[in-house]
């Protein structure tokens, strides 16, 4: 169901007579200049529509907009002059705040001098394994609240407790697995609910961290992203007074780095293809921190898509493979795998899906890694339908080569992919 609505709310008379008479049906004829919504002369409130939104769906035989108006003064602010405040006195909520990105971006924030408000599960991490206590330390600035995003009247509480109101939302949340309802439950219904939660606390900024492969989608996390995307900046369009930033990184330094160990040990590096299917401009997790703190209040970066890459030229797996044989001082080898044999262990699962339903995720899977391996990383030109290089803007200072030499030296601590891990 889309967040968006008419940003009027009832300063259009006509729109709310329909409602009461839609809940109401047996309320005799309502004058068309008589107005619903009781109020203050000396002071004239108008209803946010998200919160008309929320109040219909949710109690669908009551159009009295009084709840709804208490509601929204007390979340109400003034829309985009958090830009005028101190850096202190702005209020930023993060969701997925404990994520391989957003625990760089809630530091990167902290450190930028905002009041930064950090969503977390109880137990997080890869398979839960951080404690409470482990987050707090982890998060270490920030106001760090326990909740479920999950969970939409969870969050709504949760915020609410806080007794104050949200300026910016950011949300670095992604789905671990990549997995066909994990993707719709975490790269579209949580981040959702983090917009319409944070809406209702007055926030007036929303910055996204998506991904720069939602340009072909053809995976379901893609096509979850792209919905809620789409509604975001619907969002804007219908209120003027609501601002986004949407960040679509190429790829993570630490999705290059799985081979790293097994050269060191002499073994291979492994490729598909010839192992120029596919080239990125990878960006550091410091940089991209950045990159997204910078969106909180720069007014450059307003009601934009901004693919963003690392510093330095694109690199193909097989540039990657030869950086790291010079690194560890050994002969390059490799090791060409057809891509071929992904196509048909795809197709074979595909038809296997079809009897066997709950393999869903295997064959998703599966074309994750299809995808990945043929797929660059780069902007896709919308006028020659080619990945572009020259046309992927860089940013920051971390390059591949410094972050192999790192892990070579102290490994892939702190580096760990999600469930699934894909080359």
């Amino acid at each position: 169901m889309s967040v968006c609505f008419s940003p009027n709310g009832f300063t259009n008379c006509s729109a709310q007579l329909q409602c009461f008479k839609r809940c109401n049906p047996s309320h005799p004829p309502i004058p068309q200049h008589v107005n619903l919504v009781p109020f203050n002369p000396s002071s004239v409130l108008t209803l946010k529509s998200s919160e008309f939104a929320k109040l219909s769906a949710s109690r669908p035989r009551f159009c009295s907009v009084t709840a709804s108006i208490t509601s929204t003064v007390e979340a109400e602010t003034a829309p985009s002059t958090f830009r005028n405040k101190n850096p202190k006195d702005i209020n930023v909520l993060v969701v997925g705040s404990t994520g391989y990105i957003g625990k760089f971006v809630v530091n990167e924030l902290v450190n930028r001098g905002f009041n930064v408000i950090a969503i977390a599960r109880e137990r997080n991490g890869i398979r839960g394994r951080n404690s409470r206590e482990e987050t707090l330390e982890q998060l270490k600035g920030a106001n760090v609240q326990f909740s479920d995003v999950t969970h939409l009247r969870v969050l709504e509480s949760c915020l609410e407790s806080l007794g104050s109101s949200i300026d910016v939302v950011v949300s670095c949340l992604a789905s671990r697995s990549g997995g066909v309802q994990d993707s719709w439950k975490i790269d579209y219904e949580a981040t959702k609910n983090s917009l319409v939660a944070g809406r209702k606390r007055g926030a007036s900024h929303f910055v996204l961290l998506s991904a720069i492969c939602v340009q072909k989608p053809l995976l379901e996390f893609q096509r979850a992203k792209l919905k809620f995307e789409a509604e975001l900046m619907r969002e804007a369009e219908e209120d003027e007074n609501f601002t986004y930033s949407i960040v679509r990184p190429t790829a993570f330094f630490k999705s290059l780095g799985g081979q790293v160990e097994s050269v060191k040990e002499g073994k291979p590096y492994v490729m598909f293809g010839d192992g120029k299917l596919c080239a990125c401009k990878p960006i550091s997790e410091n940089d991209l921190a950045s990159f997204i703190a910078d969106c909180v209040l720069s007014k450059g970066k307003i009601n934009q898509v901004l693919p963003i890459g690392g510093p330095g030229k694109a690199l193909t797996p097989l540039e990657q493979g030869e950086m790291l044989f010079r690194l560890v001082g050994k002969e390059p080898k490799f090791l060409k795998v057809p891509i071929g044999i992904m196509d048909f262990a795809i197709g074979v699962l595909d038809f296997l899906v079809k009897i066997f339903p709950s393999i869903e995720d295997a064959a998703e899977f599966g074309k994750i890694g299809r995808y990945y391996a043929a797929e660059s990383m780069l902007v896709l030109d919308p006028d020659t339908g080619e990945y572009s290089a020259e046309k992927t803007p860089s940013y920051g200072k971390e390059t591949l080569e410094n972050f192999f030499e790192r892990v070579l030296r102290e490994g892939m601590a702190g580096q760990e992919l999600g469930e699934q891990t894909i080359f």
